[in-house]
Order: structure tokens, then C-alpha cells, then sequence
């Protein structure tokens, strides 16, 4: 009996060392697909100066870009209790399980067991009961000579990166929602003081062509439309109130709390915007873009799964021990050695007529390695493009901005410049209308311009990967 179960082992033994020396796998190895990417953004800074600058500004951390206290305290508070992010932190907690299982793939199983069989036949026309005692161990170990186990362990841990880095995606592009919709806050908060300063002046105008109208200057006309232009300004009050709360709620929710005031102390226009940020190469976004690498690591997922999938078309080699106690009477259980047992078994098990299943699984999982690398040259150009959107729009706000201005403070020469024309009987009432209609437009276009600014500075900064870190 010993000599069997030695020539068996040895037999095991020698298939293993000989499989391993022409069988270390059944796929290549991973290689990351080619992405050729422009020598720089599209209306972005010089090759030779963004080299050299390293992409300053997606490695910096939120704190630092961001110089807003209050701005900071929003950010930390939704990076700790916002839900999606948490629900990403717990995806990541799966991951990590099923990653320790499969680190543990080329362990052997193991299983023990108490049994107690009985039987009932008829002998004679005599009932009889024989019984069966048995308690065993029994370990089963799968030489992973096809690299089947390395492949389920590759696939895993690629699973467990991408979680990571996808949770990291959902971290940027929180930074930068928490971020716009502060900057929209503090625009919604200039608009209604503009509005509020522009009321006061309308009443002021009214109250100058009441005095006209008393005097017989001007008609009632007049007076009938500057009310008029006044409700108009004062309609739009409430407005911008009721926006200011729906903002406000929505920056509660994604700080993880039930809608509420969100305090703030800095106006919008005290805000320094430094665009002078070096924003890199392309070729940088593979290593600060999460969610590139998210796309990346699905790539190795499904190129382990591959290979996990062509395994399975070759045999299967299994070694099994099994050894316990067994006896017919419970009494006679722990009898040694007459009740002792051990067997050791060794086996191949090669597919062959599955129904088609393991080809087609196979040839799936190969289709869905190039779908997954086509995924991610498709992120990689989806990243690129959107830095260079906002590097053109960044650019362009700048010149708007200069523009709106330069308007702004023109239209408020004409409001002054029209009431003392108008008191001096040189300007019409339709004039003072026009000039207070223009200068409040322009002051509410120039605040939106500003918080354009500010959050495509901040998309520009997520779009580059800042933020995760």
C-alpha cells in the first residue's frame, strides 16, 4: 500500500516538473495598449515649458489651489461624509476581499467531516440495520500549471487597483462640483446685492421724475415707466433668492447633510484667479487622470480573465488526500489502527464536449479585451479633450472678462452722466431707463463672467487629475 502511494506521489511529482518546464502559461503577458498622444494641448503652453514644469498644477493638493477657506471646509466636509464617495470607499472594501481569496488560489483545500451511514435491507424477511461510523479530513490541491490560479490572482488585483482609482475619479470630480457650485453660490450672492443697489437706484429715479411730474416737466408716461422698470428689478429679487437656496441645498447634499444655509464670508469678486498655472503634457494624464487609469487596470482585468479562460481548454490536474477513522460499530471508532484509513489519489481531467461553452467563453473573453482596450484609448482621448476644451475656454473667459469690464464701468459713467442731464433738462426720462436698464445687465453678465472663470479654472484642474491626491 505504501509502495503505491509512493509511486503515485512520484508520478505527480514528475508530471509537475515536467509540465513546468514547457507549460508556464497559456497567454502573453500583458503589455499596455499604444496610445499616441499630441505633443501638446490644443491652445496649451509650449512643450519645452510644460516638460519642465512637470504639470504643477494637477499635483497640486486641493488645499493649496483652492485658497478659500470656506471653500475648504465645504470640500473637506463632502470628501468625509459625501455618499457616492463612500459608496466608492466600500467598493473598494470588496475588492480587497476578493483579492485576499485569490492570493490564497494555490492553497490546497481542506474539509473534514463525521458521518454516520445506515442501512435498512431486508434479509430473510429479518430486518437489519447496518451502520457505518466515519470522521475524516480531506485536502484537494490544483497545480496551477496552465497559470489558470495566476490569472484568476492578476485579475483580482487589477480589480482592486481600478476601485481605487475609480473612487479616486469620483474624489476629482467631487473637488471640482463642491467648487463650481460654491463659485455659482458667490456669483447668485453678487447678482442680488447688484440687484438689490440697482432697486435702490430705480427708486432714486423715480422719486427724481415724481418731482419733474409735480412740476410739469414730463407726463405721467414717464413716471408709469419707470415704476414699471423698477418692478421689473424688483421681480427679479426673489428670483435669485430662490436660486440661492437651491444652491445652497444642493452643496448640503454633496457634503453629506440635509439642506440647509451654507455660511460664507468672501464675495465673489475678491477672489485672485492665477491663470498662469502650467497645465503639462498629454502623456501626463495617463499617470494623474484616475479614471485613465481605472480604464487601464479593466484592460488587465480582462486581459487575466483571458487568460484565466483559456486555461480552462486544457486538462485539469488534481491531487487528493484523504485519511480519518472509520468502523461499523461506534464502540470500535477509535480502535487503532484497525480503523484508521488513508488514500492518496491523483487525476487529469481534460474537457472535451462541453457544449461549446469554455470556446465560447474563451472567444468572448478575447472580444472583451479589445473592448476594454478601445475603452480606454476612448478615455485617454475623452481626457485629452477635455483639457483642451477648457484650456480654449479658459483663455477665452479671460478676454471676456476684460471686455465685460471695461463695459460695466463705461455703462456706470452713463447712469451718471444721464441723471444730471436729466436734471438739467438735456436728457429724456427714456434715456435714465436705458442707461439703469444697461448698466444692471452688464453688472449681472459681468458677475456670471467671473464665476465662469473661477469653475472652468477648477474643471481645468479636475480635468488634469488634481484633486485625488
Amino acid at each position: 500500500m505504501r509502495k503505491q502511494t509512493n509511486g503515485l506521489l512520484f508520478a505527480c511529482v514528475r508530471f509537475l516538473v515536467f509540465s513546468s518546464l514547457w507549460a508556464c502559461g497559456v497567454t502573453h503577458e500583458y503589455k499596455k495598449p499604444d496610445v499616441a498622444f499630441p505633443a501638446a494641448y490644443r491652445e496649451g503652453v509650449p512643450v519645452e515649458a510644460a516638460t519642465q514644469a512637470d504639470t504643477v498644477m494637477a499635483l497640486l493638493p486641493y488645499r493649496s489651489f483652492f485658497a478659500d477657506a470656506t471653500l475648504q471646509a465645504l470640500i473637506d466636509s463632502a470628501l468625509v461624509n459625501n455618499i457616492d464617495l463612500q459608496v466608492g470607499l466600500k467598493n473598494i472594501d470588496i475588492a480587497q476581499q476578493t483579492l485576499k481569496s485569490a492570493k490564497l488560489g494555490n492553497l490546497p483545500a481542506f474539509n473534514i467531516g463525521v458521518q454516520d451511514t445506515r442501512t435498512y435491507p431486508s434479509v430473510h424477511g429479518v430486518q437489519t440495520t447496518p451502520q457505518d461510523y466515519t470522521a475524516s479530513a480531506s485536502a484537494s490541491w490544483e497545480a496551477d500549471i496552465w497559470g489558470k490560479i495566476r490569472s484568476k490572482k492578476k485579475s483580482a488585483l487589477a480589480a482592486y487597483l481600478k476601485t481605487q482609482d475609480a473612487t479616486k475619479a469620483v474624489r476629482t470630480r467631487l473637488v471640482a462640483d463642491v467648487a463650481s457650485g460654491y463659485y455659482n453660490l458667490l456669483m447668485l450672492d453678487e447678482q442680488l446685492d447688484i440687484s438689490r443697489k440697482n432697486l435702490a437706484l430705480a427708486d432714486t429715479t423715480l422719486k427724481m421724475i415724481g418731482f419733474q411730474y409735480t412740476a410739469g416737466q414730463v407726463t405721467l408716461l414717464a413716471v408709469q415707466q419707470q415704476e414699471a422698470s423698477r418692478q421689473s428689478i424688483a421681480l427679479s429679487i426673489p428670483v435669485i433668492e430662490q436660486k440661492i437656496s437651491i444652491q445652497e441645498n444642493a452643496l448640503s447634499t454633496l457634503c453629506g447633510r440635509m439642506p440647509g444655509p451654507i455660511h460664507r464670508e468672501r464675495a465673489l469678486f475678491s477672489i485672485k484667479v492665477a491663470d498662469d498655472l502650467p497645465s503639462g503634457i498629454p502623456a501626463e494624464l495617463l499617470k494623474n487622470r484616475p479614471d485613465v487609469r481605472a480604464a487601464e487596470m479593466a484592460v488587465r482585468v480582462a486581459h487575466a480573465d483571458m487568460g484565466e479562460a483559456k486555461a480552462n481548454l486544457y486538462p485539469l490536474f488534481t491531487v487528493t488526500a484523504s485519511g480519518g477513522l472509520d468502523a461499523l460499530q461506534s464502540s470500535n471508532w477509535f480502535t487503532t489502527p484497525g480503523s484508521l484509513f488513508s488514500y492518496l489519489q491523483g487525476g487529469f481531467l481534460q474537457p472535451v464536449f462541453q457544449r461549446g461553452q469554455l470556446k465560447a467563453k474563451y472567444e468572448q473573453s478575447k472580444i472583451k479585451r479589445e473592448q476594454s482596450e478601445l475603452e480606454f484609448k476612448q478615455s485617454v482621448l475623452k481626457a485629452v479633450e477635455e483639457v483642451s476644451n477648457a484650456l480654449v475656454q479658459l483663455e477665452k473667459i479671460q478676454s471676456q472678462e476684460v471686455i465685460a469690464e471695461e463695459r460695466s464701468a463705461t455703462l456706470q459713467k452713463a447712469v451718471a452722466n444721464a441723471g444730471m442731464l436729466f436734471q438739467s433738462g438735456m436728457a429724456t426720462y427714456l434715456e435714465i431707463i436705458v442707461a439703469e436698464t444697461n448698466v444692471l445687465q452688464a453688472e449681472l453678465n459681468l458677475a456670471d463672467i467671473r464665476r465662469q472663470h473661477l469653475s472652468i479654472k477648477a474643471e481645468l484642474y479636475r480635468s488634469l487629475g488634481g484633486g485625488w491626491r
